[in-house]
């Protein structure tokens, strides 16, 4: 199987919200959801897509760079890419009845395990489905990133139990879910947690703990101030409140003010091994992908993660290759131009 195999297999396994566009632009999704859309008129997603194609890499090939090192080494793992599967719920409503939200995650943590990075997973509003998400993981020997959403404190730390239990490398917290008032719809809500609150969360595990879903100066400082092991810069795909700005457009400014202090990452708009060169060169450490993810389940599988994360690395070692790039920590902002 190919990739181009994988992508036409999920055109006819996805539907009928979700078209598997030529390019995950959110432009033909804008405003679906259920489905893939951003919210409202669909400019934080389209935002997200769009703000990589302003820049462009500056090709250098007077060097002796022969053969890239992709690899990096986060949550105490080394890892064949800074690339790492997003957390992805509800996909019987959003994409199609082919996968529940346990045969989805299963599908992803295996697939990404075995392609050499792992994936972080999603939360529901029943139980088993955080249940079954950190027993794959488990299965996995604990390659996975088990998502908590901003539930109450104390479930929060009893799902916090149930990562550990699994021998999770870390886990997260989408903060940003904050937003979806599709929860409240199901009968059990989601709200903003205070710094404080997140402050006892975090100190009630030993494990790396990040969090999902900071747009701003302020919220990283404050997310750091707590002890987040990392953040994620993400605008939830977009999906949680309209007229967002990208998540790469805040990035540089992010890194700048907590960078020193805890690892910075970023989610949303990412598609190819040149859109993680160009996050990279603007100070994430790596990156989070959801859409692309579904489209390669949906399409193969564990083999269609497979050729995806594959696809990924051979774009991100070319781009590296022509740019004079021997190893992740020389992709730097001098590599990019600003068109």
């Amino acid at each position: 199987m190919t990739y181009q195999e994988v992508v036409q297999n999920a055109k006819k396994n996805i539907g009928p919200h979700c078209k598997v566009c030529p390019n995950c632009n959110g432009i033909a999704c804008k405003g679906v959801i259920p489905g893939p859309g951003g919210k409202g008129s669909g400019i934080g997603f389209i935002r997200n897509y769009q703000a990589f194609r302003g820049y462009g890499l500056n090709m250098d090939t007077l060097h002796e760079v022969s053969q890239p090192d992709t690899s990096v080494e986060l949550m105490g793992k080394t890892f064949k890419l800074p690339v790492f599967a997003a957390p992805v719920g509800a996909v019987q409503m959003h994409y199609s009845d082919l996968y529940d939200d346990l045969s989805y995650s299963a599908a992803v943590v295996e697939g990404c395990h075995a392609a050499g990075i792992l994936a972080f997973t999603g939360d529901g509003v029943k139980s088993e489905v955080y249940d079954g998400t950190a027993t794959a993981i488990k299965a996995q020997n604990g390659y996975g990133v088990p998502t908590i959403k901003p539930w109450r404190k104390s479930e929060v730390i009893e799902k916090i139990r149930t990562a550990e239990a699994a021998n999770a490398v870390a886990i997260a917290m989408d903060i940003d879910a904050a937003g979806l008032t599709i929860l409240a719809a199901q009968g059990k809500p989601v709200s903003p947690m205070s710094t404080e609150t997140l402050k006892e969360i975090i100190a009630s595990t030993e494990k790396p703990f990040i969090i999902k879903g900071i747009m701003t100066v302020a919220a990283a400082k404050k997310a750091a101030d707590a002890g987040a092991y990392a953040i994620i810069v993400s605008n939830h795909g977009g999906r949680v409140l309209d007229e967002t700005p990208s998540s790469l457009e805040v990035l540089s400014e992010i890194v700048a003010a907590v960078g020193d202090q805890t690892i910075v990452m970023l989610d949303g708009g990412v598609r190819s091994g040149l859109d993680v060169f160009k996050a990279l060169a603007l100070g994430a450490k790596a990156v989070l992908i959801a859409r692309p993810f579904v489209t390669a389940v949906y399409g193969g599988d564990r083999e269609g993660v497979a050729l995806y994360v594959n696809q990924l690395e051979a774009e991100l070692s070319n781009a590296m290759l022509m740019t004079g790039c021997a190893r992740i920590a020389d992709i730097t902002e001098d590599k990019l131009r600003k068109l």
